[in-house]
């Protein structure tokens, strides 16, 4: 049976944090990995997932977009290593640890931001 959409974005962003995080792969393609993969992986999306149609399309367009020029920076044989072994990670159960740093992460950009806005005058 095949696997679903989310499933093989989450799979090919798995591959995609995995190879960024690698030595052998070039500068270039870890920076556009790191971003692909931070937005792929983040619970916030530009447009949120509740929204009917157009929730989804953000992840539908932008991460096998991001994917797609990753590849292109990458060399062929290194992507298939990690996207191999993001196929058996991703079989196995969240990390509702890292679910929970991820979130506080984002928790405490989002105050930053708004603490720098009200003490600035801005508002």
């Amino acid at each position: 049976m095949g696997r679903s959409l989310a499933h093989r974005i989450r799979t090919e962003a798995h591959a995609v944090w995995l190879a960024a995080r690698d030595p052998r792969t070039p500068l270039a393609a870890k920076l556009v990995g790191l971003l692909v993969a931070a937005y792929a992986l983040s619970p916030i999306d530009l447009i949120p997932d509740f929204i009917p149609v157009i929730g989804l399309l953000d992840d539908a367009i932008l991460i096998p977009l991001g994917v797609w020029l990753f590849e292109r920076l990458m060399p062929a044989e290194l992507m298939a290593e990690h996207r191999a072994r993001a196929a058996i990670e991703t079989e196995r159960p969240v990390s509702w640890i890292g679910v929970a740093i991820i979130v506080a992460i984002w928790a405490g950009s989002a105050w930053l931001v708004w603490s720098v806005i009200a003490t600035s005058g801005f508002d």
